[in-house]
């Protein structure tokens, strides 16, 4: 890999070795959640996991809208930073259903994926 290079490394759900593979010395981890009871318990394990491995972490809050608060009422408590939320989106449902990125379709999206990738690159000043 190149110096000063970002490299994204999308690893699969779970906490299983390939998570742990994954994200070992990396520098900052981007988790992505669902705001429900199923999703804020992966998130708790993979918090878990990514503490004792001492990555920095942030999350995307994805379907944004649909279920319960108790995921931002986690980050809260952990100090965890929500980067973005995506919305609970019909638009977004169906381009994801055609394999089409929704930013591709939603230019106004481009800027606040810009916008994270600022905030993480601050966070790692």
């Amino acid at each position: 890999m190149k110096p000063n290079r970002n490299v994204i490394i999308d690893a699969p759900p779970g906490t299983a070795c390939s998570l742990v593979s994954s994200v070992h010395k990396t520098d900052y981890c981007i988790l992505v959640t669902e705001p429900t009871p199923f999703g804020l318990h992966d998130l708790k394990i993979t918090v878990q996991v990514l503490n004792e491995l001492q990555v920095p972490m942030g999350l995307v809050i994805n379907r944004a809208g649909l279920g319960d608060r108790k995921v931002y009422d986690y980050c809260k408590q952990e100090k965890i930073p929500i980067l973005m939320e995506i919305p609970f989106s019909k638009k977004i449902a169906e381009l994801y259903s055609r394999g089409v990125p929704f930013v591709t379709e939603m230019p106004e999206w481009k800027s606040k994926f810009q916008e994270m990738q600022k905030t993480i690159e601050r966070r790692q000043q």
